[in-house]
């Protein structure tokens, strides 16, 4: 006997997305999330366009809307100089309702979509519950839940994984998981103060390229983030530190003393998984591929994944398990992860950090050719909103 038609591990944006698409079309569903609540993360905060435009087939992008900032200008500003060139996400009004950036912290959209869960018949979310273990074969798949009481088992028709970078569905599954780490740390701060007041002309959105230090500067509705690397021989507790705080804020306003809401540091990866589906099994967001932050793609092309994946799903559960289609939603999203998705994040790091004072001139001269081209900046504003990987995507059969 089934418990539902699809099982979902991880209630994080991409989770939460699944669930709510596929409950919408009459599909059972299970939301599994190991944690008490959906997790508070900080990295991911900006929606691209394609995906507001799915959020509001599902009835939810006006809480993004009306809880975050729009944000239709991001620059690329010089540090040195403070000179910076603007690209305004306004010139793709053709093509769709959305053209900008929102600015809103992830959990938000979890948090909102777990709630309206509970008001649908086909969904069922369950937190503190996490897998463990899983077993497929022709017909369904068992998953294996430790909860605080006790452990179970539920059967399924399928199991989406999207259990974050250390899934243990993707362990079991014994998937390799290719690429890289990078040899710095990321340390972010956020600060409640106004940092236009001392930085002229600052958009939402602000890549800021140096030679010796890049950073990043991203408003969300309450705070300002800085996203600086930091070198991996430097350790945690010194980083978090008052002293790297008040060197950050130095170097970038010249103020110390600032109040910080946050301090975190992480490792960056670039990493995507050798495979996507997996007979009845399919990994999805972060459990599937992992890239740096610049350019805002993570948590986009997670929720891009499942909606590829829901399509395939509905059709299969209606009209019979069609295992041809779970392959083609494989070779899409792997295709265009390592053909868009990694190789963007990777150039985006690389306008930033560039290495070298004739290299740095010459990408910034490069990147004003872009902004004063307009057909070179069309195409670079389609790949940036994620149009590009979309399309891409579709396109292979």
């Amino acid at each position: 006997m089934l418990d539902s038609d699809v099982i979902i591990a991880g209630a994080g944006p991409v989770g939460s997305v699944a669930a709510l698409y596929l409950a919408q079309r009459g599909i059972s569903v299970i939301l599994l999330e190991s944690g008490q609540d959906c997790a508070q993360d900080l990295r991911a905060s900006t929606f691209h366009a394609p995906t507001l435009e799915m959020l509001d087939e599902l009835g939810v992008a006006q809480e993004i809307l009306d809880r975050g900032l729009r944000a239709p200008i991001f620059q690329f500003r010089e540090r040195r100089s403070n000179d910076f060139l603007e690209f305004d996400l306004t010139e793709l009004s053709d093509m769709t309702r959305f053209p900008y950036r929102v600015q809103c912290e992830q959990h938000v959209l979890a948090r909102h979509i777990s709630k309206l869960l509970l008001a649908e018949s086909k969904a069922q979310v369950c937190f503190s519950h996490r897998v463990v273990a899983f077993h497929q074969d022709q017909e369904s798949v068992t998953v294996a839940i430790e909860t605080p009481h006790a452990l179970k088992k539920l059967r399924s028709r399928y199991l989406i994984a999207a259990d974050g970078g250390n899934s243990i569905i993707r362990k079991w599954l014994g998937a390799e998981f290719e690429g890289f780490t990078y040899p710095e740390k990321f340390l972010c701060l956020s600060t409640e103060l106004e940092l236009r007041q001392y930085i002229p002309d600052l958009a939402y959105v602000n890549y800021v390229s140096d030679p010796d230090e890049w950073l990043v500067l991203l408003r969300v509705p309450r705070v300002w983030r800085i996203l600086v690397p930091a070198d991996m021989s430097i350790d945690d507790d010194t980083l978090r530190s008052d002293a790297k705080r008040d060197e950050v804020f130095m170097n970038l306003i010249g103020k110390s003393g600032v109040r910080t809401e946050h301090r975190t540091i992480y490792r960056v990866h670039q990493r995507v998984v050798n495979r996507f589906d997996h007979g009845r099994v399919f990994l999805v967001g972060d459990a599937a591929h992992l890239n740096n932050p610049l350019g805002g793609f993570g948590m986009n092309s997670g929720i891009h994944d499942v909606w590829n994946l829901g399509e395939k799903i509905v059709s299969s559960l209606r009209r019979g398990h069609n295992e041809e289609a779970f392959k083609l939603f494989g070779r899409q999203r792997s295709a265009v992860t390592h053909k868009f998705i990694q190789a963007q994040t990777i150039q985006n790091k690389y306008l930033l950090d560039h290495g070298g004072d004739q290299a740095h001139k010459q990408r910034w001269q490069e990147m004003r050719s872009i902004r004063n081209d307009p057909a070179a900046r069309r195409q670079f504003l389609l790949r940036q909103a994620m149009f590009t990987s979309l399309a891409e995507a579709a396109a292979i059969e």
